[in-house]
């Protein structure tokens, strides 16, 4: 009985956020994009320091950027609200993004490493929660590379509906959540040849303890163990906001991944290189990262 309360009391409260939310999209959706996103970055600007996570993301950056100041703290905190703000607005208007068209939002650097990537008939890509980072997958797919994308799914379904049908079919029809029927089907796509793409900035607590702006993070490792099961290429993909809503997304070279006898050694190196490039990246542009997010152990 009390199992079955529970549920009831889960289902009204999916159904609750699912019909708040779906409402919101409908409002954004009708307004210009540029309008949508400047709307939503001013709100979370102003609501976002108010809320609990915002202990959290001062804790985190404190921690992992000490050279900072606390009102250099503060104001890229406030700074990170905003642009947060405007990835939520933007999402009903994914679909309306493109790379390489005349006027498109999306500047692409780098793609002579598409080409190499196009060649090479399959690999992996990877990104974090930097810029936003839904469109960082559009200019490999406008360009004819049919990624499958690996993402985390919101816990209330008609959430992920939501979403999934806003990224558009171009990422919607290859979108694969984590959990042990993701696991499979990511592995049959690299065996049979395609193309994955993940974000790699997450916790993951029963992956590896590798360092994070030199604090040990728990991160997962399945890039670096299917890149060097199958021998594939890597390639790290960074997505900047530039002003407003238009974006510069950078492909970079494949990575020389190490490869010994020692996988378990090839595979810390692996992602301990990945954290490195990931934290470059963060430092260049701390208020485009998602510091609320629980990266490290609660007792650093």
């Amino acid at each position: 009985m009390l199992v079955a309360r529970r549920n009831t009391s889960k289902q009204l409260r999916y159904a609750l956020e699912g019909a708040a939310i779906t409402a919101l999209f409908g409002v954004l959706r009708i307004m210009p994009l540029p309008v949508a996103s400047w709307l939503t970055g001013s709100l979370a600007g102003l609501l976002g320091p108010l809320l609990p996570l915002h202990a959290r993301a001062r804790h985190n950056m404190m921690h992992a950027m000490p050279e900072m100041s606390a009102k250099e703290v503060t104001l890229t905190l406030r700074r990170m609200w905003r642009h947060l703000g405007r990835v939520a607005g933007e999402y009903p208007h994914l679909a309306k993004f493109r790379a390489f068209d005349a006027g498109a939002r999306i500047e692409v650097i780098g793609e002579e490493n598409l080409i190499t990537a196009k060649e090479a008939g399959r690999g992996m890509f990877f990104t974090g929660h930097i810029g936003n980072w839904e469109v960082s997958g559009l200019p490999l797919i406008n360009y004819g590379i049919p990624i499958a994308f690996v993402y985390r799914a919101p816990n209330n379904p008609i959430v992920d509906r939501l979403i999934r049908n806003a990224r558009g079919k171009g990422i919607t029809k290859n979108a694969i959540a984590k959990g042990p029927a993701g696991a499979r089907e990511m592995v049959r796509q690299v065996r049979e040849g395609g193309y994955t793409a993940m974000l790699v900035d997450q916790k993951m607590n029963d992956g590896i303890s590798v360092p994070f702006f030199g604090r040990n993070a728990m991160t997962a490792p399945a890039l670096a163990q299917l890149a060097r099961k199958y021998d594939l290429h890597v390639w790290p993909v960074r997505t900047e906001r530039l002003k407003g809503c238009r974006f510069r997304v950078t492909i970079y070279p494949h990575l020389k991944l190490p490869r010994s006898d020692d996988a378990t050694a090839d595979v810390a190196e692996t992602m301990q290189r990945i954290n490195d490039i990931m934290e470059g990246w963060i430092r260049e542009k701390p208020w485009q990262w998602l510091w609320p997010h629980n990266r490290w152990p609660k007792k650093d």
